[in-house]
Order: structure tokens, then C-alpha cells, then sequence
């Protein structure tokens, strides 16, 4: 086990000592203790760094969650594991407390102790300690000559999800997702170059490289006689072209795809004060008979007022949901609320981030019936999708 700086704050003497015999002996370093807020945060400003706190929270004087916040402002501390007994919902909102302070979240002990547990927790902070998760070459972001390079040399191509029957799995339509074919670092999502493209006003090429190409495998596919649904993703910033639905009018004209067939997909968030020439534009796109998604739906603030006043004809329920599910009850709710909600609308659903057999058993007694998820398949290129096509 790694050389470690950890303390243990808890107001219960016998579980102290149970827990700090325990750190003893699986890891080296010192293991400081304290039986109130105060007297932790009087260890921690002492000390050089700290790196993991085992923490209760409830307890006299100052509490856990005032030892994190004070503990948050001196930068000392770097993972913390809570060793508390406390309600769901409560536990929830602290995990979210301790990560937006700033704090790498280990996990849980529970009580009564467990060894095990403890092992495991301790060797998940070496596994996420900064620096370790990537090579320098893979973290370093691109320069604008090396977009504009790959723009120019068509190194950006679509890569393609799947959207399945949450059932069976079988297959009803695809996502075109960018990503960048890079002739160093390999194949790169968009994070490595998505907000780059926007501050320099790129995104409109982009767009039209994937949908250009995402078109020719739709009608390649249909002449096979595979007719599938094909979603690409519009960010605000283009809404506001006044050629915008011309534009996409033309290429389905020249790639014989109806339009129907071609759905957009928007963030909520995107559309919370998007000007005029923005809605004229979701408006004539479902003129045109194109389908309109409400990407991320429930991430953001606003979306029930969306729904309201837009056009959509499909929710993406945002996988965050799906992944909380085993420790959020409330998440279940939620989501059986938007099958309600999508059904009472007559709009479709997908759930994203389906990534587990427990997880597509859930959302099925839930009522789900369409989904997208490493648990179906990841995006691929065309060459790959056409063969998952036949399979």
C-alpha cells in the first residue's frame, strides 16, 4: 500500500480506534485522529498536506460538514471517505457537497467497520490521484493550425452510436457523433477540440463534414434495405444562420433521405434565451418534417418550460439518472415520470448511458422502451456500423 497522510475524524472513541489500528496496519504514513470538527481542522492547518479524511459528520460542536467546508479553503486536503449513518437522500447531497468543494470523493465505510472496504477505498485514491489517469501526450489539447489541418484534410469523421429496443437490443436508429482521426494521438473525442472549434467559429464546418457523410451512409444503407432514423447534434451557435434549413433542405434533396428520417438533436440549456432567428429556425426544421430531440433533458434548469414552448418531438433523458439509480431512489422516480411526462406529450424517449444488464432490467419495469449505451454498443466508424448493421 501507497505512503499515505490520513485522518480520521470521529466523535465515537471505539470506532476511532478500530479504524485507526486498521490504517495502520494496511498502509504506511502517519494516521492523525480527532474527535470534533475543530480539533481536525487544528491537525489539518499544522500539517503540510493531508491525504485522505475518514469523516463522520454527526457530532457536537463543529460538525463533519463544517470541518469540509473550513477544510475546503486551506488546500490541504485532497480525498475524503465518509463514515457516517445517515439517510439516502441526505448522503446524496453531501457526496455533491464534498465534490463541488473540490474534494476527490473515495466513497463510503459504513458502519460497522470493514476492513475490506477500507483496502479498497484506500488503493481507489492512488488510482485517482491527478496525473496518473493519462499520458502527457493524451491530456495535451490540440493547437488551432492542428484543427484547422485536420478540417482541411478530412481527418474529422462521424463515428455512430447505436439507439436500440431497450427489449431485445434490436436496432432502431443511430447518433453521428464527431470524432477527430488524429495523426499522432489517434482517434479523439470531443473534448479535445469541440470548444476550440466554437471560440474560433468552426463548428458550422464540422457540422456539414459529418452531415455531408452521414447523409451517403443513410442512403447507402436504405438501398440495402436498412432504413434507420439518423440524429446529428446542433449547437445554438448555428440556429442563428439564416441559410441554415436551406442548407439542410438541399443535402437531403441531393441524398434522396426524407426528412422524417433526421432527427437534431439540442440541449435545453442552449435554448434558455436563444433569439428569434433561433426558434424561426427549430420551427421550420419541423415544417420540413425533421424531428427535434431535447438533448440532456434534466440536466439542465429549465426544461419543463422548454418542453413547453418548443417544438421537440423527442426527449433524451440525460445518463446521469441511469447511473444513479442503485444508490438513488429518487432517480427511479424521475424517470418513471418521464415516461409519463413523454407519453402525456406524444414525444419519444431514449435513456442514455445504459451500461449494465441491472440497469436495462430496471428501466424496462419502469416502461422504457428505446435506449443508448455501452451496454448495446459504443460509436464506431462507418466501416464497423454497416457491419453491426448486417449482423
Amino acid at each position: 500500500m501507497q505512503h499515505l497522510n490520513v485522518l480520521v475524524l470521529e466523535d465515537e472513541p471505539l470506532q476511532r480506534l478500530v479504524t485507526v489500528t486498521a490504517l495502520k496496519k494496511v498502509m504506511s504514513g502517519p494516521v492523525h485522529q480527532a474527535a470534533s470538527g475543530s480539533e481536525a481542522l487544528a491537525l489539518l492547518e499544522n500539517s503540510e498536506k493531508m491525504d485522505i479524511a475518514i469523516c463522520d459528520l454527526k457530532m457536537s460542536g463543529m460538525d463533519g460538514l463544517a470541518f469540509l467546508r473550513k477544510a475546503s479553503q486551506s488546500g490541504k486536503l485532497h480525498s475524503v471517505i465518509l463514515c457516517s449513518q445517515i439517510d439516502s437522500i441526505l448522503r446524496h447531497t453531501t457526496v455533491s457537497m464534498i465534490k463541488r468543494l473540490g474534494f476527490n470523493f473515495l466513497g463510503d465505510l459504513g458502519k460497522p467497520f470493514d476492513l475490506e472496504r477500507l483496502t479498497t477505498l484506500l488503493k481507489r485514491h492512488q488510482a485517482q490521484r491527478p496525473g496518473l489517469s493519462e499520458a502527457p501526450e493524451q491530456s495535451r489539447l490540440p493547437a488551432l493550425k492542428d484543427v484547422l489541418r485536420g478540417l482541411d484534410n478530412g481527418e474529422f469523421e462521424p463515428y455512430y452510436q447505436p439507439k436500440v429496443a431497450l427489449e431485445d437490443a434490436s436496432l432502431l436508429g443511430v447518433e453521428v457523433l464527431a470524432r477527430w482521426n488524429h495523426p499522432q494521438l489517434g482517434v479523439l473525442p470531443p473534448s479535445h477540440f469541440l470548444c476550440l472549434m466554437e471560440h474560433h467559429h468552426l463548428l458550422d464546418r464540422l457540422f456539414w463534414q459529418l452531415f455531408d457523410q452521414g447523409l451517403a451512409l443513410r442512403r447507402k444503407l436504405a438501398e440495402k434495405g436498412t432504413a434507420l432514423g439518423f440524429s446529428f447534434n446542433l449547437h445554438p451557435s448555428q440556429l442563428v444562420s439564416q441559410t441554415l434549413t436551406e442548407s439542410i433542405a438541399s443535402l437531403l434533396t441531393l441524398f434522396q433521405v426524407p426528412s422524417a428520417s433526421i432527427t437534431f438533436e439540442i440541449t435545453e440549456t442552449s435554448l434558455i434565451s436563444a433569439p428569434a432567428i433561433s426558434l424561426e429556425n427549430l420551427v421550420r426544421l419541423r415544417v420540413m418534417g425533421c424531428g427535434l430531440a431535447m438533448d440532456d433533458f434534466g440536466a439542465g434548469y429549465a426544461s419543463l418550460d422548454r418542453l413547453c414552448e418548443l417544438p421537440f418531438s423527442q426527449i433524451k433523458l440525460d445518463g446521469a439518472f441511469v447511473r444513479k439509480m442503485g444508490h438513488q431512489p429518487r432517480s427511479n422516480a424521475v424517470i418513471s415520470y418521464t415516461v409519463a411526462l413523454a407519453r402525456s406529450l406524444g414525444m419519444s424517449l431514449i435513456i442514455e448511458g445504459v451500461e449494465t444488464r441491472e440497469q436495462q432490467e430496471r428501466l424496462l419495469t419502469l416502461g422504457c422502451e428505446t435506449a443508448q449505451g455501452f451496454l448495446f454498443a459504443r460509436p464506431m466508424p462507418e466501416n464497423h456500423f454497416i457491419a453491426y448493421c448486417t449482423r
